[in-house]
Order: C-alpha cells, then structure tokens, then sequence
C-alpha cells in the first residue's frame, strides 16, 4: 500500500482543507464532477470538501438503496440542502435488492453492492451529466482492511488494480483516503459542520446488508431496520464509538403465548475504538441490555432472541459482514 497514512497528531486541518481543494479543483478542472453522498461521516465530509472546491460544478446524489436505516434518506438530503448543497435523491432499491438476490456469501453481496453502485447506478448517472469524475468518502482503514484481505470495502477499486475508468467510464477522486475516521470527524469540524453530522457513528458503505447475515432481502433488511431503531435510540447517550443490531441467518426457538415460535436473533454489537483497526466491547448495564432485549423482542416482530457481542476486535470484526 503506497498511500502515506496523515496521523492524527500531524494533521493541520486548515491546511489539509486547503490542500484537497486545491487538488480536487485541479483534477477536475473546467468539468464536472459527480459526488456519492450516503450520509456517513466520510461521504458528508467529502461533500463539504467538494462543494467548496467545486461549487455548483458539483453533482450531488443520495442514492437510495434500499439498505438504509430508517427515515435515513429525507433526513440525508434535507440536512445538505440546509447547508446550501443540492441533493438529487436516486430510487435505485429495485437494482440493489436485485443484484443481492439469492446471495448469501458475504463477499459475493459486498461485490454485487459494488457492482450495482459504480456500474449500474452511478455508470448512468456519469453517462447522462457527461461528468468525468466521481467522487467519494474513502478512508485509510477501508484501504488497510482491503489490501490486509480481512475485509473487501465496496468502495475500493484502484488499490486492487481496477483501472475505474476502463471499468466504468470514469476517474475516481477520494479527498479522505490518507485520514482514519478521527481525522475526518477532525475535518468535518472545521468545515463547520453540524456535531451530529460529522460526530455520528459510523456507517458502512454496504448499510444494512452488512448487518444481515445471510440473504439481504427486503423483508430481512426490514427486520434489522426496526431493531436498529431501538438499539440506536437506547443507545445514543453512551459514549461509544459504533453500535449496531445484527440480524442472524439461523431461526432459532422461542416461546409466545405459551408455545413455541422459531424467530429471528438479533446480536447487538457496542464497541470502543479510537481508529476502528482494534475494538473492545462496552461495558453496557445489565439494565440496559435488558431493556433493548425486551424492546425488540416486542417491537420487530418475529425476533424472540437479543444477544450481546463480547468479543474484542481482534479476532472479531466491528460489522458482522
């Protein structure tokens, strides 16, 4: 890997801002750009970063997949326009959950999202504006994971050799690709961005199909959308740094009114970290943990049982898939 890490001490983020839109300005020229917003931190921080280097020569899109969580695309595309970038919101939910059908294999699902991402949406998008160049939110860790083999990022191309342009018809710019996720929220700050954009906890490219284990149908991604809701409202207040419900692919046995039910298991997963590389679980109370278990045992139907992921990184991982 021949990209030179910025480590957070070193990182002047004036400066850094500086930099990248002086780069990206140049790359780009008298053109367009098209830009891949999904809400994250690092895709909101390289729209920020974009809107300022390019201006309306800039080409927003939220893509709406279909994976996302709940209410995640109105709330996307109505907080970027309150900072005077426009947003176009795609419906491409019928392309996503196409691609993913009958795949259950982990790497086959993150390389059908990336397929149906650069290929089939953003392929045309390009096309039709005549843009040249894309631009998106990668990280130094989603590089490091890739290149390490421990996990394929969707959003990963030219480190493992893909020629972007001969593949999809244009060049890909990635402003953050030297910062960890400390670094990007340290960006996102100066830019002036609001805390909940820039200090929101991470969220992976694939979205909720890398938190169902198996088969990301829409009535799968419908089940771990509804347990998500709980355990991010429960646990908003705790000082962690990601958090998550897994749906699990096995039924397993339960108990309601007295008989027995095969349902769902959700796993809920807390982690401290400060780069993402290692993780530890949270101590969450035993209170709490209760009460999300008695929460989505209720409230995302079919879900009989909630259990907690204490397993540091390594050997586990933060997402399940």
């Amino acid at each position: 890997m021949t990209i030179q890490e910025i480590l957070l001490k070193d990182l002047d983020p004036q400066a850094f801002i500086d930099e990248q839109c002086r780069l990206v300005s140049e790359q780009v020229g008298d053109a367009r750009a098209v830009n891949a917003l999904s809400g994250g931190v690092d895709s909101s921080v390289t729209t920020m970063l974009a809107h300022r280097a390019l201006g309306d020569r800039l080409l927003t899109y939220f893509i709406d997949n279909g994976l996302m969580r709940q209410g995640e695309p109105e709330a996307v595309v109505s907080a970027m326009k309150a900072l005077g970038v426009p947003v176009q919101r795609v419906d491409a939910r019928q392309a996503f959950f196409s691609a993913l059908e009958g795949k259950a294999d982990p790497e086959e699902k993150r390389q059908a999202i990336t397929d149906t991402f650069y290929k089939t949406v953003f392929g045309r998008l390009v096309r039709e504006s005549g843009a040249p160049f894309l631009l998106q939110g990668t990280i130094f860790t989603d590089v490091e994971e890739t290149v390490a083999g421990i996990k394929r990022q969707h959003n990963i191309l030219a480190q493992l050799g893909i020629d972007t342009q001969a593949a999809y018809g244009y060049t890909v710019i990635e402003p953050l690709i030297q910062l960890r996720k400390t670094g990007v929220r340290t960006i996102g700050k100066t830019l002036g961005m609001p805390k909940e954009m820039y200090h929101r906890p991470p969220f992976p490219g694939p979205a909720l199909a890398a938190r169902v284990i198996g088969e990301a149908t829409p009535e799968r991604i419908e089940l771990v959308r509804k347990a998500t809701v709980v355990v991010e409202e429960e646990l908003e207040a705790v000082d962690a740094f990601q958090y998550m419900a897994i749906l699990h692919g096995d039924r397993v046995t339960g108990m309601r009114d007295g008989k027995r039910q095969y349902g769902f298991q959700i796993e809920i997963r807390c982690w401290d970290s400060q780069d993402a590389v290692t993780a530890s679980p949270t101590r969450l109370s035993f209170e709490l943990l209760r009460k999300m278990a008695d929460r989505i045992t209720t409230e995302v139907p079919g879900v009989v049982s909630v259990t907690y992921n204490v397993t540091s990184k390594p050997p586990s991982t933060i997402e399940a898939v």
